[in-house]
């Protein structure tokens, strides 16, 4: 065996293994052909789709589909078998650089001979880019799947068609990994010639052109995928497949896409969270990298159903195919038509309607600006304040946030333990399901929780691309509402009404009692912070009359603020932001700010 490439030489005879629709091992094929230079290349396809496949292959990379109509079982509905053609295949690549090197194609299975149904179960195949094809294909032979009497016979028939063809031509044979032991056993001894089938329906086989819109569903990688492949197949040697890479740039596109057609941006947080979850998806089916379905669900857990669908729709980029084909019938298929055991995924894409709504008589439409720079030339800029109804609504969130962290620290300070004598905090469903079979019941202690939640600071963004430039503290006006520094974008850069700025939050900070905050911004004792984020958070440890801090960001801070708090007798609780509502973080970002205190009675007319 080849130490990196993973092929089996015989005599004249080069064995090439592949996990079919696999893209890494048609990369790998086009190297192997590449580099041997075979005169013949024989590929584990039914001879009897000789004609449709190499009319398929002169239409790449536009992708095809063959269409075998299959026996009626005595209903009236027509059933077929649908056969994609697509770039990415293994199969598909050795026939076209077969072209390429002017060698002849052989196509194994014979014409008289039925495929039997073979296990499709392959180790994760990415592994071939880290571990090298050969040590997968090692590793796979090592632990062979079962052979059926079926298989046997089908590698008979194969090693039949390849005894036949020239003995002293030097061959290149591309097969699946699971058939590679077989075929090699049967290639030890002559084979006779297979009998022929009772039935064979194999001459009505049609070629039809794939639209675009179902390419996705009915291939075996993404098209987004197979296009970037396109697009570098030419290199030499073939171009390395770097799969994580390509996931990335996808995610990216479809962040594009999302961007302009919602007009919502994706926080740091929502990609992380994003990566873990679609990383788990796939540890959950035994695989390395997340696909496509993952990626979605994913998108659709994390972001919102309008992301997923972008990222479906990007996977499903095919640049070159079209529904406008000469002579050719196009068709739109569906993921079960083409696979057995499909997933569904529901998106419930949600767009801003065009068509006015109904709405009742009496209730009046948001005031607009007689002409452009009317509400701008009312505003008077000597000073700010904040819309009381949305300080009520900040603030409750606010109490709900320090309640919340006091909960996550007692619950991870709890106790659980077999039912004695009390009950303790009630009992633990998932311990004593866990430990069913024992007969036991389990009861949770939670932790004490010392003292109480002082200052509490936000991070939605880092703004490492200074982004938020708005920077100001205000204080309470009584004393349930809170001293407050934020940092956000210019509010009156987008005016909603004369002397009312709509800005968001990228962070704040909320403190109590009021009344006692200096500006933050232009403090000289928090000159030493790196961000913004930073700066509130040393203002956090500084103000706050309570010992727990509690700061939510989409990372821990540095190990330097635990220090910090330390040394002044404060403890900062970490909360991460992905575990709190996206949706009610959207609405808590926006914030309105009145250009004098005389607006406050006009502003109800411009929000709600």
């Amino acid at each position: 065996m080849n130490d990196l490439s993973g092929v089996l030489t015989r005599g004249s005879i080069t064995y090439v293994p592949v996990v079919p629709g696999r893209i890494e091992f048609a990369a790998q094929v086009r190297r192997t052909l590449l580099e041997e230079r075979p005169r013949v290349v024989a590929v584990e396809l039914p001879s009897s789709l000789e004609k449709q496949y190499l009319k398929a292959l002169e239409r790449l990379p536009k992708m095809s589909v063959l269409v075998i109509p299959e026996e009626s079982a005595g209903d009236d509905e027509a059933r077929a078998t649908y056969i994609p053609v697509e770039p990415g295949d293994p199969f598909i690549e050795a026939m076209r650089t077969a072209q390429d090197i002017d060698a002849d194609i052989v196509l194994l299975e014979p014409a008289t001979h039925e495929r039997p149904h073979v296990s499709d179960m392959y180790p994760e195949p990415y592994a071939v880019e880290l571990i090298t094809v050969a040590k997968y294909v090692e590793a796979y032979r090592v632990h062979p799947q079962q052979r059926s009497s079926a298989i046997s016979a089908h590698a008979a028939a194969m090693a039949w068609k390849l005894q036949g063809s020239d003995p002293l031509a030097k061959t290149a044979v591309v097969l699946s990994l699971n058939m590679l032991d077989p075929l090699l056993d049967a290639m030890e001894a002559p084979q006779e010639a297979p009998p022929a089938p009772r039935t064979r329906l194999f001459g009505h086989a049609e070629l039809f052109n794939l639209h675009p819109d179902c390419l996705a569903e009915v291939t075996s990688e993404p098209p987004y995928y197979q296009q970037i492949y396109e697009s570098g197949r030419y290199e030499l040697p073939a171009p390395k497949v770097e799969r994580p890479a390509w996931q990335l740039r996808l995610l990216k596109d479809a962040e594009k896409e999302y961007e302009i057609n919602t007009g919502e941006k994706m926080q740091s947080w929502q990609r992380i969270l994003l990566a873990k979850f679609s990383r788990n998806l796939a540890l959950l089916d035994g695989r390395l990298i997340p696909g496509i379905y993952d990626l979605a669900l994913a998108s659709r857990s994390i972001i919102d159903d309008n992301y997923a669908w972008e990222v479906w729709q990007m996977a499903n980029r095919f640049s070159v195919q079209s529904t406008e084909e000469d002579g050719m019938e196009t068709l739109n298929l569906s993921g079960e038509e083409v696979w057995l055991r499909t997933r569904k995924l529901r998106i419930r894409r949600r767009l801003p309607r065009m068509k006015q709504r109904l709405k009742p008589t009496g209730l009046k439409a948001r005031k607009r600006e007689k002409f452009k720079g009317e509400w701008a030339s009312q505003t008077d800029g000597h000073s700010i304040c904040s819309y009381p109804p949305e300080d009520l609504v900040i603030e409750n969130y606010g109490r709900f946030l320090k309640n919340y962290a006091k909960t996550m620290l007692s619950e991870e300070r709890s106790t659980v333990e077999p039912f004695s004598t009390s009950m303790r905090d009630g009992i633990d469903l998932r311990e004593t399901i866990r430990n069913w079979h024992k007969g036991s019941l389990y009861v949770r202690e939670l932790g004490k929780f010392s003292g109480d939640v002082g200052a509490l600071v936000v991070i939605f963004d880092e703004d490492k691309q200074d982004r938020y430039k708005y920077l100001t503290t205000w204080l309470g006006e009584h004393q349930n509402e809170s001293d407050m520094s934020f940092y956000s974008t210019q509010p009156f850069d987008h005016l909603v009404g004369p002397g009312i700025g709509r800005a968001e939050y990228g962070g704040l900070l909320m403190t109590l009692p009021p009344r006692r905050m200096y500006d933050v911004w232009s403090d000289p004792d928090y000159d030493t912070a790196e961000s913004k984020a930073e700066k509130l958070l040393m203002a956090a440890l500084d103000y706050s009359i309570e010992r727990n801090v509690v700061y939510i960001a989409a990372k821990p801070p540095r190990s330097v603020f635990r220090q910090m708090a330390a040394r002044l007798n404060r403890k900062i609780i970490y909360v991460p932001l992905g575990q709190l509502s996206p949706s009610k973080l959207k609405k808590i970002r926006v914030v309105h700010v009145l250009d004098s205190y005389q607006r406050r009675e006009d502003a109800k007319q411009y929000l709600w």
